[in-house]
């Protein structure tokens, strides 16, 4: 309970903290709900859905660089031999990889891990992806 409190009270410090400095620069600051790329791609032999999530931004107007994780979902459909258990069609995924933004039209390369399985290996996967930055 003593952890709780002062973690509260340190959190409330640093939002009224953060909130001062905000209100003491004049910086107008357009306020989005979003901010992110979702891009649909391919890789091994099946769909990805991909989204930003933590990544280091390098940017020059009208370019940017994003190199951090992906997570994902990929969608495959599972072929089993005989009468094996099949996969899921959607499996989520977390993956890393870098994307090239161009204004709002996002090109990605995700390398997304595939799990193994009684008849193959594990192994990171190469794929390519189109998308669009929010």
């Amino acid at each position: 309970m003593k952890y709780l409190l002062v973690t509260v009270l340190l959190g409330g410090i640093s939002i009224s903290m953060l909130n001062f400095q905000a209100k003491s620069q004049t910086l107008q600051v357009k306020p989005s709900l979003f901010e992110g790329v979702v891009a649909a791609g391919y890789i091994d032999h099946g769909a990805t859905l991909n989204f930003t999530g933590p990544a280091i931004k390098f940017s020059k107007k009208p370019f940017s660089l994003l190199t951090g994780m992906l997570p994902s979902l990929k969608f495959k459909k599972d072929n089993p031999v005989g009468n094996a258990t099949k996969n899921a069609l959607m499996i989520p995924s977390l993956g890393f990889g870098a994307t090239l933004i161009y204004k709002h039209i996002a090109f990605q390369v995700p390398f997304l891990y595939n799990a193994k399985t009684a008849s193959t290996n594990g192994k990171w996967n190469a794929g390519v992806g189109l998308g669009y930055k929010f």
